[in-house]
């Protein structure tokens, strides 16, 4: 059997490791458009922060130890540019040489992940406008940041990527602000638990404007300023845009397979596209919410390599293991403190029309007779029969105890 891969990062190098692991014999050929494969994009922020020091440290694997201790085929800076449905085969461009080549597959996985979301604002093409969602984005944040010894700088978009870039750059001494269009950071959870982020930010000196639209990006000889609606105007060496992603579903949708109403490729709960040889993958696709039962978009590297593995499992074995979906479980590191949420959030559930009780309680990180408990707040919602449907914590030690074992009721 030939199984080809296209992308290389969470979701592909799983399945390419997974599918080694059920068949010695199969011929794995793996695409990734970029450098590296199988990293660690949680952390990016932190090798540009100096966190994580050595940059070798965010490589999980190499091309060559796919092919030296997997016997798998890595073919780095080759983009797939199209998929042929009726001749089972892909057209690769090789981007070092510009050369073509088609190359045939018994099974196709599609894991192309998501890009960045770019709006169209006016200047937003500015050289010192960057996003972070690969090691290439990485490697110029970080040079510039050192090359121009940057003092300044504007976050667009409060989620987890901009909180942790805002962490990051304050600890190399760059002065932030954090625009967010809505009146909260991290959508994930509710407003009563990002309140207490947004006064743990100020008081780590980062300027958070909440409820502000960007207008323009003018620039201004080196730096930018960045406009607002309010008629604000702030000055910054850099921006960094994360305001979200969306997937990377036009190779399928050109291919002909089915893409679902939120703009990810449709899977069925084996990961098998519109098209029985064909299966997707990771921040591609959509999937199911476990709470609402609708297909969601969840880019996170979790879900993403428990869809591989089950995909792998149902090329090799047949379409025996079934994927059921996810609560997105997440967690972030803000400074000191930890932010983690699982399922629905009381937008989510007001939105999907669910009717829901919420609970709060504030606590210590440990018995408070022994000495050094920090705070912590856990914030759950459930059913009025009592279901959890979805909890967050927020604290400064043992977050990832409650949210683990919240995730699992």
């Amino acid at each position: 059997m030939k199984i080809i891969i296209i992308g290389g990062v969470a979701g592909g190098a799983t399945a390419a490791a997974r599918l080694r692991r059920l068949d010695e014999k199969a011929e794995i050929i793996l695409f990734e458009k970029d450098e590296y494969v199988s990293y660690a994009n949680c952390g990016l922020p932190y090798h540009i922060g100096g966190s994580i020091q050595e940059r070798d440290e965010l490589f999980l694997q190499t091309p060559e130890g796919f092919k030296n201790r997997f016997e798998i085929d890595v073919r780095v800076k080759s983009e797939v540019i199209a998929i042929n449905i009726e001749r089972k085969s892909v057209a690769v461009r090789d981007l070092k040489t510009g050369t073509e080549y088609e190359e045939e597959y018994d099974k196709l996985v599609i894991s192309t992940g998501a890009k960045p979301i770019k709006p169209p604002i006016s200047g937003i093409e500015n050289k010192n406008i960057f996003s972070l969602r690969n090691v290439p984005d990485m490697d110029r944040i970080k040079s510039f940041v050192t090359e121009k010894n940057a003092k300044s700088a504007v976050i667009v978009g409060a989620g987890i990527i901009g909180v942790e870039m805002a962490e990051n750059l304050k600890e190399l001494g760059v002065s932030v602000t954090i625009v967010e269009q809505a009146d909260q950071v991290m959508g994930v959870v509710d407003y009563p638990m990002a309140a207490m982020v947004h006064q743990y930010l100020r008081s780590r000196k980062i300027n958070l404007l909440l409820k502000e639209k960007i207008t323009a990006f003018d620039p201004d000889g080196e730096a930018v300023v960045v406009k607002t609606e309010s008629q604000k105007s702030i000055p910054a060496d850099m921006v960094i845009l994360s305001i979200g992603v969306t997937p990377e579903s036009d190779l399928a949708k050109e291919a002909g397979l089915e893409i679902g109403s939120l703009g990810g490729i449709k899977v069925n709960d084996y990961m098998q596209t519109s098209n029985v040889d064909v299966y997707a993958v990771g921040d591609a696709v959509e999937v199911r919410n476990l709470i609402t039962g609708k297909p969601a978009l969840i880019p996170l590297a979790g879900p993403a390599n428990k869809q591989a593995r089950a995909a792998a499992d149902n090329i090799i074995m047949g379409n025996k293991r079934v994927y059921k979906g996810t609560i997105g479980t997440s967690i972030a590191k803000v400074f000191d403190m930890t932010v983690a949420s699982a399922g629905a959030s009381e937008r989510l559930l007001s939105q999907e029309g669910i009717v829901y009780k919420t609970s709060i309680s504030h606590a210590g990180s440990h018995a408070g007779y022994y000495p050094g408990a920090l705070p912590l707040t856990v914030k759950i919602n459930f059913s009025p029969e009592g279901k959890l449907l979805g909890a967050q914590v927020v604290g400064f030690e043992g977050v990832d105890k409650r949210i683990d074992l919240l995730a699992q009721v």
